[in-house]
């Protein structure tokens, strides 16, 4: 997959004839999914290369002033997995005010007509142009004829739209199955191992610290079921996140990440790892005492192994 990436004004016109799904994409749900595999489909159709044209930073941040948003996705994580999709080409525009500023005309003309775009893909609410006026509905007044387009209704859930947003909500209330569900994949995070207090260890668990990227969306304080990439091998365990009520009293502040391995004892500091979430256990809590929440970490390891044991008989089922 070729990536491009472009700054407005941009002179970028060496692309083959494209079916170009548009949208921000954060997430790539399946939502996201069904608008890039129509586009896929419908460049087969039409002999016409597939692509993505997506945006960055988020328009929030430059319409809103919102400094933070925190994405489901970083760009590298969405490239992989729209070339998992089948993608050829992906266009990230940098989204700045004199982008924003652009007419629904001058978007279309510069970048989609003038980068050699024969046919777009996108959701039935995608809007472009200066405060979104245009719509899928006014796009064959813009493109006169020179760009076709094909529209996909949303998809739903259980009455729910699948949308970045739903997905959010239920990374706040822990709900991992309805976000797995809804991303037809398992949620993972990117993050590096840091040392941490290392108390843990000095309790019989110790534990992996894992700074994350903190523009990154990830679930709500609890400890979940989880499994770790390190170097190439995926490793099960059981994370908290957290405040560590037991030895603070405060929760001001970021909450702290970190991963009990099974039947692990190597050294991984520095080293950059993925999470990939799995399901709630429970909610953080204080304990009376230090036996008292060595007692509950021996229940959730026993939980997690029972899921993963669980889980292994279902999946040999299901081969």
């Amino acid at each position: 997959m070729e990536i491009i990436k472009i700054k407005h004004p941009h002179y970028y016109h060496e692309l083959p004839e494209l079916c170009l799904a548009l949208g921000f994409f954060d997430g790539v749900h399946k939502g996201h999914q069904s608008v890039i595999n129509t586009a896929i489909e419908e460049g087969n159709k039409r002999g016409l290369e597939p692509g993505v044209m997506t945006f960055f930073p988020h328009p929030k941040e430059v319409l809103r002033k919102e400094s933070k948003v925190h994405y489901l996705t970083s760009l590298d994580k969405k490239a992989e997995l729209m070339e998992k999709l089948g993608i050829k080409y992906l266009i990230i525009v940098e989204f700045d005010e004199l982008f924003s500023g652009l007419t629904p005309q001058q978007f279309v003309d510069n970048y989609l007509i003038g980068l050699n775009v024969k046919h777009i893909v996108a959701g039935f609410d995608y809007t472009y142009g200066r405060l979104g006026k245009g719509t899928m509905e006014t796009f064959p007044f813009h493109s006169r004829n020179k760009v076709t387009h094909s529209t996909v209704q949303k998809i739903e859930s259980d009455g729910e739209k699948i949308s970045s947003t739903s997905i959010r909500e239920a990374l706040d209330k822990g709900d991992i199955p309805k976000v797995n569900e809804y991303l037809g994949r398992d949620y993972e995070t990117d993050g590096i191992v840091v040392h941490g207090e290392k108390r843990g260890r000095t309790i019989g668990f110790p534990t992996a610290n894992i700074q994350l990227n903190e523009r990154i969306y990830y679930p709500s304080v609890g400890v979940y079921i989880v499994r770790l990439l390190v170097n190439n091998k995926w490793y099960e365990g059981v994370c908290n996140v957290g405040h560590k009520p037991t030895f603070y009293d405060s929760e001001e502040g970021l909450p702290t990440i970190e991963v009990y391995l099974l039947d692990f004892s190597d050294n991984i500091y520095g080293a950059t790892v993925t999470i990939q979430w799995l399901k709630k256990i429970r909610d953080e809590k204080k304990f009376e005492s230090v036996n008292h929440l060595i007692k509950q970490l021996e229940q959730d390891v026993s939980d997690a192994k029972n899921y993963f044991s669980r889980k292994e008989k279902i999946d040999n089922i299901l081969e």
